[in-house]
């Protein structure tokens, strides 16, 4: 078996059930070491953990595929949710291993930002630039998004300074492709851990420096009228 798991916004307690039995199960749990951090309260003591990083991922993913095809219960970690921010990390288990694999879906940061900022994902578009290759396509979408009047929750990109797109860039990028300076915006650090929260505009935050660790708002100029029925009337 190998299975991999959206470990949460970065609190264990927003790992859900069975996530939390799998780990307990496993034989081999494996994942970035910020994920495995997480849940490494509840990493049996017999397993062998499997620890990586953007430079050696590829050489110990091969580690745990071959723990799996030796017929070991593997368990790989994801932060958040696999199929918010993760999936290209999902498409390296499954090249190491050779066919699919099981997920079994976290909780994201957009969700627990969208519970804290109250907005509905149904006027709410999604977008995440932390993933490697060609991030235009996503610019490109991000400004119809805003322009098509709805919300956007932005997850940027926060690697090396020659492709970094933190919310200030994404901020610049914007305007200069002519969204209103005027929409307000926030960042959100460090969800679910020592939280911080920020609050201006697009042109406020073309200034603003903020951690590897954030999450970004843009709220549309128009929210969308109640569409439920009016009171009734005492």
């Amino acid at each position: 078996m190998i299975i991999c798991i959206g470990a949460g916004p970065g609190d264990i307690g927003y790992l859900t059930q069975r996530g939390a039995e799998l780990i307990r199960d496993a034989e081999v749990v494996a994942g970035f070491d910020t994920v495995v951090n997480v849940v490494k309260s509840i990493i049996p003591a017999s397993a062998e953990v499997v620890l990586m990083n953007y430079r050696d991922q590829v050489a110990q993913l091969e580690r745990v595929a071959a723990a799996h095809h030796a017929g070991r219960r593997c368990v790989v970690v994801f932060m958040g949710d696999i199929h918010f921010s993760g999936f290209q990390y999902l498409e390296r288990v499954e090249r190491a291993c050779g066919h699919p694999v099981d997920t079994l879906p976290g909780i994201s940061s957009a969700q627990i930002l969208a519970s804290r900022a109250r907005v509905c994902f149904d006027e709410t578009t999604f977008i995440t630039f932390h993933r490697r290759g060609d991030l235009m396509p996503f610019k490109r979408h991000l400004v119809h998004v805003l322009n098509d009047e709805r919300n956007a929750i932005v997850i940027p990109c926060p690697w090396d300074a020659a492709r970094s797109f933190m919310p200030r860039h994404i901020a610049a990028y914007l305007l200069e492709n002519g969204v209103s300076p005027a929409h307000p915006t926030e960042v959100w650090e460090n969800l679910t851990r020592a939280e911080a929260e920020w609050h201006g505009t697009l042109a406020d935050c073309v200034v603003r420096d903020f951690t590897d660790m954030s999450i970004m708002l843009i709220r549309t100029h128009k929210p969308m009228a109640s569409q439920i029925e009016p009171a009734a009337r005492q």
